[in-house]
């Protein structure tokens, strides 16, 4: 097992750990959250996005990583998004939380992972046709938000972070 792998593995056990203890894996908060009654899940992944920003771009920085954003496709977007967002509706759990749920032993959860995979699959054998159709919609090549409004990503973190910050305060107002 490479180093990389290795790496890769400790922060995913990590983060699965971390996704038990915020109780993000239980069903109710993942309905709650599409309902809009329960932001646990929302508070969750904005956290985790933060962290992570300011984490690749330290390595960034330091030389260890290199960034490469993914085309900016929108049809890529869209499609993927209602794909997203219908599998999470229908069967109560994202990608990460099913595998979660599957590790406490929340054999429902092995339906909504079999639906993933073949997904992907059903993708893979379709690429042809959605590389002609759907993702030769706009593509506004490799960018992130930096590159798009012309500002340093440093610039971004305290902007996304008080963001973040303003919307716990207004859940927190609310009660949700």
């Amino acid at each position: 097992m490479s180093t990389d792998q290795l790496l890769g593995l400790i922060t995913g056990i990590l983060f699965g750990f971390l996704l038990q203890k915020g109780r993000v894996l239980r069903f109710e908060k993942q309905v709650g959250a599409l309902l809009f009654k329960d932001m646990t899940i929302v508070k969750f992944m904005l956290s985790a996005v933060f962290v992570g920003m300011v984490g690749i771009l330290i390595l960034s920085d330091m030389g260890i990583i290199t960034l490469s954003h993914k085309p900016m496709n929108v049809g890529a977007v869209v499609l993927g998004g209602a794909l997203f967002g219908m599998g999470w509706a229908v069967m109560g759990f994202c990608p990460g939380t099913s595998i979660g749920a599957l590790g406490e032993g929340r054999w429902h959860a092995a339906f909504a992972v079999l639906g993933m995979i073949s997904g992907a699959a059903l993708y893979a054998e379709l690429y042809p046709f959605f590389s002609e159709t759907v993702l030769a919609w706009k593509d506004f090549g490799k960018i992130g938000l930096s590159e798009a409004f012309g500002i340093s990503p440093w610039l971004i973190v305290p902007l996304f972070g008080g963001g973040v910050v303003a919307l716990f305060f207004w859940f927190e107002k609310k009660g949700i």
